[in-house]
């Protein structure tokens, strides 16, 4: 059985950025959401709910087509969201250090230059979805995913991401995503991407 991460710090903590009252809906609801309907899809398949929520993903082809979207669906949201706590902490809005920070700027210029990437990918996302730092052999790289397809599925190892759903925001934001992503930059976890950038280069 899959079951809802705690968050790692109070509802609030992210205040006055990310909103206690979006945290409490955005966590329990619709994270909740997302475990409860894997738990309710797979209730017949024992094999697929003893897995890691991170293995699954990357097996989605061995699943029945009858119920394949569903679990994709409700898998990918719980794994997003599953890091998605984790790559956001209580007044972290400070810049990467080390070896990340190092890549960053061989990559893509500079920090500011990177940071008007990701924005521009989440701007971009058309209706629901993610922005993603990924890395991987070829280095760091850019994407963006629909709905809650996970980069997980198609092979890669996300570091940062940022979800662009109406519903990571509307309640303070409503429909200014660009408020959203600005504010949230504050929050960006950074010793945490630094763990998973350093996870992500090993053998």
């Amino acid at each position: 059985m899959f079951s809802l991460p705690s968050l790692p710090y109070d509802y609030g903590a992210l205040e006055p950025f990310i909103d206690k009252e979006t945290m409490v809906i955005h966590h329990d609801k619709h994270h909740g959401g997302y475990v409860q309907n894997l738990n309710d899809v797979l209730k017949d398949n024992s094999v697929f709910l003893d897995m890691d929520v991170f293995e699954l993903v990357k097996n989605f082809d061995r699943i029945s087509s009858e119920i394949r979207t569903k679990v994709a669906n409700n898998a990918g949201g719980h794994a997003n969201h599953s890091i998605f706590w984790q790559m956001m902490a209580p007044a972290s809005g400070q810049k990467p250090e080390g070896k990340l920070a190092e890549a960053i700027d061989e990559t893509f210029g500079d920090f500011k230059t990177f940071q008007e990437k990701l924005t521009q990918a989440g701007m971009g996302r058309f209706g629901s979805g993610w922005a993603w730092l990924i890395s991987g052999k070829e280095g760091l790289s850019i994407m963006d995913t629909p709905n809650q397809d996970t980069p997980f599925a198609a092979g890669k190892f996300p570091i940062l991401g940022i979800d662009v759903w109406e519903h990571a925001y509307y309640l303070k934001y409503q429909n200014r995503r660009t408020d959203y992503i600005e504010a949230w930059w504050n929050v960006v976890n950074w010793k945490e991407v630094e763990k998973r950038f350093l996870e992500a280069k090993l053998p």
